[in-house]
């Protein structure tokens, strides 16, 4: 039973399997959707404002808002689009969250260490550390930094594959009792909603933790 609830997460079913092209689905954009200022996009481009806003208030730049925006849009379209049916949902699995959150970390300390390494350096001893205490708050400092893109990683998978096996388990159950599964319809909608709003969350999660990462720089 364990094997066929997950069974839905590999990623891998054959020979020839398609599941991580569904990426490539956020990358390509009609071009109408660039052109014609829908109500869509018009809600899209508000969004982003704040976003960039917001960012900008963080660093004091909005140079590098273009970068977390962006992130940002990538993993709420992958996280969306895994909502659909028959639609792979690559934001449920680790090696798309680390690898997006070990390379801006990566980044993050190459630059920070080769640039600011006195900064760096502050980072690791709060201010009015006591003397004895300040070799320990230099481990604890430099254990907290080393897991942060692995928190970063675990928070979005967990958060997204959690629904997902909910309604998994719920709809492998009733799938032979179509007189619950009509009752439960109003259910599912609603935990179809609630996933909605995950996805969302979760991207300005992401994001926002990304900036704070980046602004200790």
């Amino acid at each position: 039973m364990m094997m066929n609830l997950f069974s839905v997460f590999d990623p891998a079913t054959g020979m020839m399997s398609m599941n991580w092209v569904s990426i490539a689905f956020t990358m390509i954009l009609p071009l109408s959707y660039w052109n014609t200022p829908s109500k869509l996009t018009t809600i899209i481009m508000l969004m982003m404002k704040k976003l960039t806003n917001e960012v900008t208030m963080h660093l004091g730049s909005n140079e590098p808002s273009i970068f977390f925006v962006s992130m940002f849009m990538f993993i709420l379209m992958n996280n969306v689009l895994g909502l659909f049916p028959y639609v792979f949902t690559a934001s449920a699995h680790l090696v798309f969250s680390l690898s997006m959150a070990l390379t801006m970390w990566i980044s993050l300390m190459m630059f920070g260490w080769m640039n600011k390494t006195n900064k760096m350096f502050y980072h690791l001893v709060p201010v009015g550390t006591p003397y004895v205490l300040m070799p320990f708050m230099v481990m604890i400092e430099s254990i907290s930094n080393i897991i942060r893109p692995g928190s970063l990683a675990v928070r979005l998978t967990a958060n997204m594959i959690a629904g997902h096996l909910l309604m998994t388990l719920l709809g492998n159950n009733l799938m032979n009792n179509m007189f619950m599964l009509t009752i439960l319809m109003w259910l599912f909608m609603g935990l179809i909603l609630f996933e909605l709003a995950v996805a969302f969350i979760q991207s300005y999660v992401f994001m926002t933790l990304s900036t704070l990462y980046s602004s200790e720089i």
